[in-house]
């Protein structure tokens, strides 16, 4: 059996390289970019990603190996730069036409651009709206973001709220309502 943290390999990741990880952490900043709220980076996606590739995901693991070498290799021969170095609007023109898959077809023939594509977006919006016991959505920050209390309990909120208390706009009543989880 195979231990990674007693061979001596000295990464932070458990499945991917560091250069993997900056392809893989600039592509999801470009699915979920930080604004007002946290973006992928902030809550920590690739934590996520790469937690699951090493358990219940294994059967991506392939997909990733042959996608984010295309990803690179594509970025190397359109920009001559790699991915995570390219401008923002730059990647966000790449990912346009790798959704449509309009890269180089001999740089893809390993895998499918559309469906590599879509797998990372399935992955990232997982990471940032999952729970945060998953390896992603630090802090909650998909939650805050979205004003929602992080069960605690499996269908149950018997803790005070994490997120801020805000009042309901006034009803055509005229009666304010505050606006919480805890008092279900």
């Amino acid at each position: 059996m195979f231990i990674p943290a007693c061979s001596g390999y000295d990464s932070v990741w458990r499945f991917f390289t560091e250069t993997e990880a900056k392809t893989v952490i600039a592509f999801a900043e470009q699915i979920i970019p930080a604004d007002k709220d946290p973006g992928a980076t902030d809550a920590n996606v690739i934590n996520f990603i790469d937690k699951q590739l090493v358990g219940p995901y294994t059967r991506f693991q392939e997909m990733y190996r042959k996608g984010i070498p295309a990803i690179e290799n594509s970025a190397q021969k359109m920009f001559q730069k790699a991915f995570y170095d390219l401008d923002f609007a730059v990647q966000t023109e790449f990912m346009i036409k790798m959704e449509k898959g309009e890269l180089p077809e001999e740089l893809w023939k390993e895998t499918s651009q559309t469906n590599f594509f879509r797998l990372m977006i399935d992955h990232t919006m997982q990471g940032f709206y999952g729970s945060p016991r998953h390896g992603g959505n630090v802090n909650y920050a998909s939650y805050k973001m979205m004003k929602l209390d992080y069960p605690h309990v499996m269908g149950q909120n018997r803790y005070e709220s994490k997120c801020a208390q805000k009042p309901l706009p006034t009803s055509p009543i005229g009666e304010e309502k505050e606006l919480t989880n805890a008092s279900v």
